[in-house]
């Protein structure tokens, strides 16, 4: 008994450590770096994601009012040409908005910053990819985060009992299963519905790894629970389980998630204008 303490202790760093790596790993994580334009190293910090009604602000940090900008933009694998906006100086920041997406809608872009006679794009020598979802209400979102992130520190308290062998396990394992079915396949489907319109885009509807990777851990303990019965020693089914929640959770969270296909939805948009025109 003198152990569980310790082994939530662990199994909390654990948890920490995980959500953390998957969080500054994703895909809708920001992009930070920085740029010398001139003598002067201008740093930024570029959004990835924008959620709820509304255009997304791009804004950089600058010196002063000599400096100028334009954002460039175009809809996500398409071949539309860039757009260009001129960036207003405001307070120490130069900012344009991009046009607000239909759920899931991505735009590329990049800053062209000017100062005198040097130029300079923001980030150097690649594009920065956004995507939009709608407003995903605090009821549902709150609860959802609270869920997962249970789900994983339980599961990885479930698979640290290999190193005490008590008779907490098939109740932790329960639990551990529990949680994760409230956040990942009731809470988490609402999630989105509400950002991007779709209740699940996992197997066998897609391929989004939230969705899909959330499916294997659940398989997992589910495998696990079943195997307490068949084995003489339990514990490692946990362990496993545990593990295989940890190695599919550092995928970086919205990897290979929703996306709009712009160019099917113009094929849809020219031949429904097609039909009303005959």
């Amino acid at each position: 008994m003198k152990s569980a303490p310790l082994l939530w202790i662990i199994a909390f760093f654990i948890t920490l450590l995980t959500a953390y790596y998957q969080r500054v790993t994703g895909p809708t994580y920001p992009l930070s770096g920085e740029a010398k334009v001139g003598n002067t190293i201008i740093k930024f910090k570029l959004g990835r994601t924008h959620g709820g009604k509304g255009d997304q602000e791009v804004k950089i940090a600058v010196p002063d009012s000599s400096f100028h900008g334009s954002l460039f933009f175009k809809r996500y694998k398409t071949n539309d040409r860039y757009t260009q906006i001129p960036m207003k100086y405001s307070g120490g920041y130069l900012s344009a908005y991009l046009p607000h997406q239909p759920p899931a809608g991505k735009l590329e872009y990049f800053i062209r910053l000017q100062h005198e006679n040097h130029s300079v794009n923001l980030p150097q020598n690649k594009t920065v990819v956004t995507r939009f979802k709608g407003a995903v209400p605090l009821a549902v979102l709150i609860p959802h985060i609270f869920f997962m992130f249970g789900a994983m520190l339980l599961s990885a308290r479930t698979g640290l009992e290999y190193f005490a062998k008590k008779s907490d396990l098939r109740k932790l394992t329960y639990w551990t299963i529990g949680f994760l079915f409230i956040g990942g396949f009731i809470l988490g489907p609402l999630v989105q519905q509400y950002a991007f319109g779709d209740l699940w885009t996992g197997i066998p509807f897609g391929w989004d790894l939230t969705d899909n990777k959330t499916l294997i851990a659940m398989i997992g303990w589910l495998v696990a629970l079943f195997m307490y019965r068949k084995s003489a020693n339990p514990h490692k089914w946990a362990l496993f389980a545990a593990i295989l929640l940890i190695l599919v959770y550092l995928i970086p969270h919205s990897a290979m998630g929703s996306e709009l296909d712009y160019n099917k939805l113009d094929k849809m948009k020219n031949h429904t204008s097609s039909f009303l025109i005959n």
